[in-house]
């Protein structure tokens, strides 16, 4: 079977382990935390860093920083996970929805203007299959209206906007490490904070609603508790296999473009049976995924099952939020088409480094084979 996810595998996440287990130094912020910490900070140059147990545990920080109460309202796409809404519905926030655009399934950013009133604390927005948003009007938008800008990078490690890496636009932006991603560690997530005044209440609220960091640092000589919080801390076992991914991190990212760009070779003079993603000038994508877009969702179904016959594992993606069970009585009722029109008729293709040139081929010579090209 051509799986459509496998996590990538390095020895050096393995050794990472051994040593920090003998280090006996295997709870929250050890020394591969730091290690980790250090490595996003040098190389995007993000202002501080925070891994945490998963980007929803990230997402969930953001709304604690930003004191989101009931009546708050937070602008964000509909195309994308539960968690993005759910960690400031947990607060009490009022979320409005904004449709794709027609190009892909980023958030529409000309129908956000209309959406801003007094009560909107922030826009975030999502890049989408590692694809960036339009970050200049964005920027306009923010600037224009004082908000709070939160990227949810989840898909976007390693992708770029105007030579400026995705995560460095926003207040706060989010990473995903989840087994999906192109770096993983199972689970498990990072905060990043741009915004400076958010940095030392961001410290606090990952340990607890306490002061215990600056205990550690010799700063108090007791900590105790100052604020809210809960435990936003991976283990330092956890740290150790991630930084064994991110010192691959170009050798992994090599290999998935490498399979992202075998798919536009093959695929792209067929656009008028399907759509792909479209390289667009000043965005660099770092082949977190490649999709294609049927002409219905009948036709992808067929789609997906004849490719499931021929050993490939093919899969649609989100369900929009302004439509599903638990908020659908909530929204607003504006329509969202792009939206609906992307999670009928998006087909995700295998896309893993264990993958090679010829499993592509043969990926998608069945794709062509059921157009009858």
């Amino acid at each position: 079977m051509h799986n459509f996810n496998k996590p990538f595998i390095v020895n050096k996440s393995f050794s990472n382990i051994t040593e920090t287990v003998k280090k006996f130094n295997i709870s929250g912020d050890g020394y591969f935390t730091k290690k980790c910490h250090t490595f996003f900070k040098d190389k995007y140059k993000f202002a501080n860093t925070f891994l945490t147990p998963s980007c929803t545990s990230a997402l969930e920080m953001i709304a604690l920083l930003m004191n989101i109460e009931p009546g708050d309202e937070i602008i964000m796409p509909t195309f994308t996970f539960v968690s993005c809404a759910n960690a400031f519905v947990l607060r009490g926030a009022r979320i409005r929805f904004v449709d794709s655009n027609s190009k892909e399934p980023n958030i529409d950013v000309s129908k956000i203007n209309a959406l801003v009133n007094k009560k909107t604390k922030a826009i975030l927005v999502v890049h989408y299959a590692g694809i960036p948003c339009d970050m200049d009007v964005l920027v306009k938008l923010i600037k224009k209206h004082s908000l709070i800008l939160i990227e949810d990078c989840a898909h976007s490690i390693d992708s770029y906007y105007k030579n400026k890496p995705l995560g460095s636009f926003g207040d706060f932006s989010t990473f995903s490490f989840h087994d999906t991603k192109n770096i993983t560690c199972g689970e498990g997530g990072l905060l990043v904070v741009n915004n400076k005044k958010y940095i030392k209440r961001a410290e606090i609220i990952r340990e607890k609603g306490t002061n215990r960091s600056s205990f550690f640092r010799g700063e108090v000589k007791k900590y105790s508790w100052i604020d809210v919080g809960s435990s936003y801390l991976p283990s330092d076992i956890t740290a150790a296999y991630l930084y064994g991914q991110l010192v691959n991190l170009d050798i992994i990212q090599s290999k998935r473009i490498k399979i992202f760009n075998r798919y536009v070779t093959n695929l792209n003079k067929h656009t008028r049976y399907f759509k792909i993603p479209n390289n667009q000038p000043g965005k660099k994508y770092n082949g977190h995924m490649f999709y294609i877009i049927l002409k219905t969702k009948k036709e992808r179904s067929s789609l997906i099952d004849y490719l499931s016959k021929n050993k490939i594992q093919a899969v649609s993606h989100y369900v929009p939020l302004h439509s599903s069970k638990f908020y659908e009585q909530k929204h607003d009722g504006r329509l969202c088409t792009n939206a609906d029109l992307f999670s009928s008729r998006l087909l995700r293709l295998p896309l893993h480094p264990y993958l090679k040139m010829n499993d592509i081929d043969y990926i998608c010579k069945n794709i062509l084979n059921f157009f009858k090209i």
